[in-house]
């Protein structure tokens, strides 16, 4: 079994519901075929670039083992869902699980 760490990122415009109801979808798949090991929702972010009309996007973060097919249905997904406008997979040999991208401790070590 491999690690894998997902991050979606949701167009702007997206209610509290809407964030949610991806997290739990996406928490199911990933239970069916593997094992969650941490979600994270870092919020909405700046983009570098537009991407579909987007400035901002809200970010998702999913951090899980399992097999290779996992990624196939995780992707097969995200081709129909209209409410996710980027994703990226990383396969991982070993996954950090204290680190955190975006949690208030490294935004307070920056003032």
């Amino acid at each position: 079994m491999a690690f894998y760490e997902h991050t979606l990122v949701g167009k702007q415009d997206l209610s509290d519901k809407e964030v949610d109801a991806l997290v739990s979808k996406y928490t199911d798949i990933i239970k069916k075929y593997g094992k969650l090991l941490k979600t994270e929702k870092w919020g909405l972010l700046n983009l570098a670039r537009k991407i579909k009309r987007n400035k901002k996007g809200i970010f998702l973060h999913f951090k899980f083992e399992g097999e290779g097919k996992i990624v196939g249905e995780i992707e097969k997904n995200i081709l129909v869902e209209r409410n996710i406008i980027r994703s990226l997979t990383v396969r991982y040999k070993k996954l950090d699980l204290k680190k955190e991208y975006f949690s208030e401790n490294r935004n307070n070590e920056k003032r």
